[in-house]
């Protein structure tokens, strides 16, 4: 097929704050070294920010270094912290339990990472960045062993994949460094991954599904500024994960729970998880009187150092959350992002400078930083939890308060995450209660206000490898676990002439990545719709 070329010294996939602030570096150094630098960035959602969510309190320490003026120039960072709680949940009740000094969020801010991004985005493009928002990657080139760029997608396909009128084909976006900026479980991330053998050397990557809402709450019950994280109820002992309700600006909170996706019943739903912990009567008595404004879903890089995948590679580099750099004990990673495109537009734009295939300084420059420091010191936190929930908190006190961060062992992430399921025939069903549609909500509702827009007549992006498993294996082993894990519907079982049959609803698709990660034999790949498709965020 004959495609449109275009051509870069750099290339950047996703205008997350890792992506944007790679551009915005590497425009920097450039000045610095009065260096013609052409630097483009991809995103597939239809506008900056459009596919962004995150909890989000932020650590300013990432951006002040990237722009020490971003005070002065209006960023969306105004809510500080001014109170910090950590809660264990009972079913009933709530316990405040010891923060370590290092976690505690104050000098933190309350943000929307959606409204950052945006105004990141207007920032690299005062600085000559190229920035398409509604382009989405879908292959890397890769020729002599080496990434040269991405292709976007295809327009105008039908659902079978043949072109219609409006058919327009992908463009080759070459460059002498791609950078991949995609967040958790990239598409084109997977792919340079196992091309490049990256993870050869590490730990199985583990993951966690983050769902959040916006609400704007009774005045009465807002206290601006206020972070409270949770651990305990509504999640089992087996299951590792916490909720999170932060107060924003003008009687706005944020509130979700991220469910660790290593969990074994295959009956459990985070989604319905969330519900049962907004029926938490701490949680109920905040939303009184209040109203949803906004949902959302996406999954977050959970394993920490000891997964991380080596960085560079001929042709490019991986940042942010396509690597893996949340600090998941502190719940951060906005400023580890930031942080990790700068080192990584440093070791290309020297790539660069010398005409070398490899930015083969990124890995030292990570090792130098502060960045690697922060990682290191909480690597064992995470992984402490596959022994279940009381091993991992009373662990957790151990590191933090006896051996004071510096213990001498690394402990090691046994399975990926899809291995951890295990036969339904071990568990019984959950019953979750009906919605009340005042507090908790079905997950139609839900899509309604994640604004999800996909053409119905595209081909089907959710990919099956074996067309057969989802009935002869996922259904008879785990009761078709893929019902439950995805947060916005998009798998069902129907009766075809009274047999069973997986319906892939993809129109419903807010590109969560949890299916991707969490099927247990691994035969479904998430690969990126039309550009513009899924949701449309603005204060995720």
């Amino acid at each position: 097929m004959q495609r449109d070329v275009m051509e870069y010294d750099v290339v950047i996939v996703g205008a997350g704050p890792s992506g944007l602030a790679a551009a915005i570096h590497l425009k920097q150094l450039a000045e610095q070294q009065s260096q013609e630098l052409s630097v483009c960035i991809l995103d597939k959602g239809s506008e900056v920010g459009s596919h962004i969510i995150s909890g989000c309190v932020m650590d300013p320490k990432g951006l002040t270094e990237l722009i020490p003026n971003w005070q002065e120039l209006g960023f969306p960072v105004t809510t500080a912290v001014i109170s910090d709680k950590l809660l264990f949940l009972g079913e009933k009740k709530a316990f405040r339990m010891p923060l370590p000094k290092d976690w505690h969020n104050y000098d933190n801010y309350i943000i929307s990472l959606s409204q950052l991004c945006r105004k990141l985005a207007e920032y690299a493009e005062a600085l000559g960045v190229e920035i398409y928002p509604g382009f989405a990657a879908k292959e890397a080139i890769i020729e002599d062993n080496t990434l040269k760029g991405v292709i976007t997608g295809d327009m105008g396909l039908d659902k079978q994949g043949n072109p219609t009128p409006n058919f327009q084909p992908g463009i080759e976006i070459r460059a002498k460094q791609t950078i991949l900026a995609e967040g958790c479980r990239g598409s084109v991330s997977k792919q340079v991954i196992e091309k490049f053998d990256l993870n050869h050397y590490s730990q199985p990557q583990t993951y966690g599904l983050g769902i959040k809402e916006i609400w704007r709450i009774n005045p009465k019950h807002h206290l601006e500024g206020t972070v409270v994280h949770t651990i305990g109820y509504p999640l089992n002992n087996n299951a590792y994960g916490g909720g999170f309700i932060y107060h924003l600006e003008d009687n706005l909170i944020a509130i979700g729970l991220v469910t660790a996706l290593d969990y074994k019943n295959p009956y459990l739903s985070p989604y319905e998880e969330f519900q049962k912990f907004k029926h938490h009567p701490m949680v109920t008595k905040l939303l009184e009187d209040a109203e949803r404004l906004e949902y959302g879903a996406r999954t977050v890089v959970e394993g920490g150092i000891q997964a991380l995948p080596r960085l560079n590679f001929a042709g490019g580099i991986l940042v942010g959350d396509s690597a893996g750099f949340l600090n998941v004990p502190k719940i951060k990673g906005v400023h580890n992002a930031i942080k990790s495109g700068m080192l990584g537009a440093k070791a290309v734009i020297e790539a660069i400078k010398h005409d070398k295939a490899e930015a083969n300084t990124y890995r030292d420059l990570f090792r130098q930083s502060w960045l690697y420091k922060d990682l290191y010191k909480v690597r064992n936190i995470r992984s402490s939890f596959q022994y279940g929930r009381w091993f991992g908190l009373i662990y957790t006190g151990f590191e933090k308060f006896i051996l004071k961060n510096k213990a001498p062992w690394t402990l090691k992430i046994k399975h990926k995450d899809n291995e951890r399921l295990e036969h339904k025939s071990k568990f019984k069903p959950i019953e979750y209660k009906a919605y009340d549609n005042k507090i908790s909500f079905d997950k139609a509702s839900s899509l309604h206000l994640a604004n999800v827009v996909h053409d119905d007549s595209q081909p089907v992006h959710l990919v099956l490898k074996d067309k057969t498993t989802p009935t002869t294996i996922n259904l008879t082993q785990f009761n078709a676990p893929e019902t439950r894990y995805c947060p916005a519907g998009v798998y069902e079982i129907v009766k075809q002439q009274g047999t069973p049959k997986l319906q892939i609803n993809s129109q419903n698709c807010v590109h969560c990545k949890a299916c991707d990660i969490k099927d247990p034999t691994q035969n479904i790949t998430w690969t990126v719709p039309e550009a513009g498709s899924g949701p449309q965020y603005s204060d995720m």
